[in-house]
């Protein structure tokens, strides 16, 4: 299926690797030019040459922590004018709610939630002068069911649903989609990071942990990274222009909910 959004600009952060990776690449294959974005310039060049050899497309790079101004800063320079946005970040470790103080909600907030939200407010405003634009926030299947040990996460990730659902209905009239992709469990460098916590936690072996939450999902497998990108350039392509303010699990049938 051609997207349509061929010579199109895009900033995807947290691009190095993993899930903004993924979607780097599926946008790169539909021909759109990148500003990817990561704190770890080595990791990002070497995933920004990849995508230039492979896809023929203009690649800038910014090495920032998009959770702070001046690394925000840093990164909208390098990406005014872009037609699509794409917030990532890392989430928040795990941990008991015990343990959370005000300043770990702070933490996760800034990055999770604040961070996206300056993107946004920044970027929009060019996106509907030019009567289109498209926005995709990777946020977690916890939004839709709520993972104790990730009680940052929660609620970083459920105030920045909140806000969206109210933005992305004001903007749509002006071209412009704002959803959310709500990732399960991919094979990532998050989910290796868990899985160690449960093989702490229980004693058990790297692949046994793993086991366990296959086990969980109802497809039997951890997503990719492609499977994830090829979901974000669909709802950045022209052909998703009707979806406004969606939540969409990525989860391979993990989360059971009707709605």
């Amino acid at each position: 299926m051609d997207l349509g959004i061929k010579g199109k600009r895009a900033l995807v952060c947290a691009s190095s690797k993993g899930l903004g990776l993924g979607c780097a690449e599926a946008l790169a294959a539909a021909g759109v030019n990148l500003v990817m974005n990561a704190r770890g310039a080595d990791a990002l060049e070497a995933s920004a040459q990849t995508i230039r050899d492979t896809y023929g497309v203009d690649v800038v790079i910014v090495a920032a922590d998009i959770a702070i101004p001046d690394g925000q800063a840093a990164v909208l320079a390098a990406a005014d004018g872009v037609d699509i946005l794409v917030n990532n970040a890392g989430g928040p470790p795990p941990g008991m709610w015990s343990d959370w103080t005000r300043d770990d909600f702070i933490a996760a907030l800034d990055a999770n939630m604040l961070a996206p939200i300056a993107m946004m407010k920044a970027l929009l405003p060019g996106m509907m002068d030019r009567g289109w634009g498209r926005v995709v926030n990777i946020t977690s299947q916890s939004v839709k069911a709520p993972i104790a040990v990730l009680g940052l996460s929660n609620s970083a990730r459920a105030g920045l649903t909140g806000y969206v659902a109210g933005t992305s209905r004001q903007v749509a009239g002006k071209g412009v989609t704002i959803n959310n992709l709500l990732p399960g469990i991919h094979a990532t460098d998050r989910a290796i990071s868990l899985d160690t916590g449960v093989t702490k936690a229980k004693g058990i072996s790297m692949d046994q942990a793993k086991a366990e939450r296959c086990a969980t999902i109802p497809a039997g497998r951890y997503g990719t990274r492609e499977d994830f990108g090829s979901t974000c350039a669909f709802l950045c392509s022209q052909h998703a222009g009707f979806i406004v303010g969606q939540n969409i699990l990525l989860d391979g049938g993990a989360t059971n909910a009707t709605l």
